[in-house]
């Protein structure tokens, strides 16, 4: 009887080839090949039937029912097409086709806004997204809801959401169930934890503070810094006992957020030993024509400095005193100036000159401070008129100043200050300015911008100095400002001092520009089907 061949025998014999090794089989006047094919095919299907069936596993739960309102079958729709586009590979020309991909955050944080579930078929493409990019993990987990929880545990690839402190929310206990709470606090990953703690916070920041008490001791450094950080949310007068605890925490970490924090209560008993502090190093001096601020540093950091949260140690090439003054005035209330300066106004302050070049470093304080505090007298005087030289107010040393200032402003106020910024300057610097602007950008803010593009288009340039802001322009211009480029889609006549092809290239941009608004537009529409925009005529996208 002939024994059958193994299967490493044909292995090996197929790795090898027919010619070169002789087959394991009678080919019984068959091509060898073919009879070695033949061989294989009846031993694989010898393999599978000798299989024996193994356990079966455990049945998963149901996933949890989402009730929340099913998606407008539009809107459905749009979020398939957003979902499949992908970005392309490489730089250069992107042509007049909108980048779906940078329309899905929109996308998502309306649909979030409106309350809508995600349709079940879509959660692992949104799960997919989400791992890709990480600027999309809170609003997709948000919108996908308890699914992704329970679809993530069944995939290691969508590990990631269980982490994700925003993406465990729709499972966190509700507000009576105390119990459900505290098991949750005392056996969750870290990350739940921290989302039980930030939603706790927002509905009841006195539970929140109470819970976070209970482990403090025995919480590791890191996990009690980031604990600390959720206290900013509903942040009171109620909080300080805590806070005050913290400073003498092991950790300077911990010690220098709690410090902060207690900085931006004016009220606090730190706020007022900082102002003490800082009031001893700042005053006025009368002895010139005019009136001028004096600056006397601090000689030393002693430990009560150091307990409210001031490093003794300067970075690398910044002097000890000047970097002991630049922590105690960012910490200390920006009320204590004006009774300790002559009852001068902000403005006033600002302008008076300081003595023995300290300027920069009082007036970088003051910034920080402002914008620590959230003061919009302080960061509108700091920042000055738009249209100055340079747009360098007092205390502006930098765009990301700058930035940091315009976010204390209402909404309006910064954009209107952007835009005359623009007017004045150019897009050349107002990019990180434009990225604090409260979305969608004011109407005088988009003309500004378009104005300023039209600008740059009749130097003659390329477009592509400009892509950061073009870009912006796609997110954050109104949709109701598209009426405005129909007039620059056309390519325009060449310059002889132009680049050549640039009214082509501008062309497409603006081309780019338009229609990614009226997608923006459509895309209200379908989310909001019945409401104010929903009676308007659908635009083709």
């Amino acid at each position: 009887m002939t024994t059958a061949p193994t299967w490493d025998d044909l292995l090996t014999t197929a790795l090898l080839g027919t010619d070169r090794r002789s087959l394991p089989v009678d080919p019984a006047g068959r091509e060898a090949p073919a009879a070695l094919l033949d061989a294989a095919a009846v031993a694989a299907v010898q393999r599978r039937a000798g299989l024996r069936p193994g356990p079966a596993g455990t049945r998963p739960d149901p996933a949890p029912a989402d009730t929340r309102p099913a998606l407008p079958p539009a809107a459905a729709h749009r979020l398939t097409l957003l979902l499949a586009d992908r970005p392309g590979g490489g730089g250069g020309r992107r042509g007049s086709t909108p980048d779906l991909t940078e329309l899905l955050p929109q996308w998502l944080a309306s649909a979030n806004a409106h309350g809508y579930a995600a349709p079940p078929h879509v959660v692992p493409a949104l799960l997919d997204a989400a791992r890709a990019r990480t600027d999309l993990r809170p609003a997709a987990l948000e919108f996908a809801g308890a699914r992704a929880l329970w679809l993530a545990r069944l995939n290691p690839d969508w590990r990631f959401a269980q982490r994700s402190a925003s993406g465990g929310t729709s499972a966190l206990p509700g507000a009576e169930d105390d119990e459900g709470i505290r098991r949750l606090w005392q056996e969750g990953l870290f990350a739940e934890r921290v989302a039980l703690l930030t939603a706790l916070r927002a509905r009841n920041p006195a539970s929140a503070r109470e819970l976070l008490a209970q482990t403090w001791a025995q919480e590791r450094a890191e996990d009690r810094l980031m604990f600390l950080d959720s206290l900013r949310a509903g942040l009171s007068a109620d909080d300080e006992p805590f806070l005050e605890q913290a400073l003498g925490d092991r950790s300077r970490n911990v010690r220098a957020t709690a410090a902060e924090l207690l900085s931006t209560l004016p009220g606090s008993a730190l706020a007022a030993r900082m102002a003490q502090r800082a009031a001893t190093c700042v005053a006025l001096d009368h002895t010139g024509s005019t009136a001028a601020i004096v600056v006397e540093a601090p000689a030393a950091c002693d430990p009560e400095m150091e307990r409210d949260g001031v490093t003794a140690r300067p970075p690398a090439g910044r002097g000890e005193r000047s970097w002991w003054l630049g922590q105690l005035v960012e910490s200390a209330p920006l009320d204590t100036w004006p009774d300790r300066l002559g009852g001068r106004t902000p403005e006033q302050i600002v302008a008076l000159p300081v003595t023995d070049d300290w300027q920069g470093e009082l007036h970088a304080a003051w910034c920080r401070a402002a914008v620590r505090q959230r003061d919009a007298r302080w960061a509108r005087a700091l920042l000055g008129s738009p249209s100055a030289p340079e747009a360098g107010g007092p205390g502006a040393v930098s765009l990301a100043d700058r930035a940091k200032l315009l976010a204390a402003l209402g909404r309006d106020e910064r954009a209107a200050w952007v835009a005359g910024f623009i007017a004045g300057h150019g897009l050349s610097e107002a990019f990180q300015l434009l990225g604090v602007c409260a979305l969608p950008w004011t109407a005088p803010l988009g003309r500004a911008v378009v104005d300023a593009l039209d600008i740059a288009r009749e130097a003659g340039s390329y477009p592509w100095s400009f892509s950061g802001v073009m870009g912006l322009a796609e997110r954050c211009l109104d949709p109701a400002e598209t009426a405005r480029l129909d007039s620059l889609l056309a390519v325009p006549d060449e310059r002889e001092d132009a680049s050549p092809g640039a009214g082509g290239y501008w062309a497409e941009a603006f081309q780019r520009l338009a229609t990614t608004l009226r997608l923006r537009a459509a895309m209200v529409r379908e989310l909001d089907p019945y409401g104010p925009e929903g009676a308007q005529p659908e635009v083709a996208g």
